[in-house]
């Protein structure tokens, strides 16, 4: 298994890695809306999180020898449900192969953040 890590995307705020290599697939941590240049959240809206999200998610697939349209399956957490088509606005944007996926909401996503994605895909 080999260790993803790029500074092109957030270093990790716990104890994990940015994404892990198995074989021939990349799984990625959740990525949240964090300016890897400044290490702040700068986006308010859930578009703004969205772009910020999808940028920090294909950094961490290039790091690993990937790209958005090999990605295989997404994981999407939103903190509120009502959020959900402007999410999907912003995000086939950038999965235009349109993977699996699961979208929730869920109670709380660290730093107060609106949105969360990982992903699974093919290197």
């Amino acid at each position: 298994m080999k260790t993803v890590e790029t500074k092109n995307a957030p270093a990790a705020i716990g104890p994990y890695s940015q994404a892990k290599i198995f074989g021939d697939l990349v799984f990625t941590s959740g990525q949240i809306p964090i300016n890897p240049q400044t290490g702040l959240i700068e986006a308010n809206t859930v578009e703004e999180q969205t772009e910020q999200v999808c940028k920090n998610i294909k950094a961490v697939l290039e790091a690993a020898g990937s790209s958005l349209d090999k990605v295989i399956k997404t994981t999407c957490f939103l903190a509120n449900i009502s959020d959900f088509a402007a999410f999907n606005g912003v995000y086939a944007k950038y999965f235009t192969e349109k993977p699996a996926r699961s979208c929730v909401a869920v109670k709380d996503i660290p730093k107060g953040c609106l949105v969360e994605v990982e992903v699974i895909a093919k290197i």
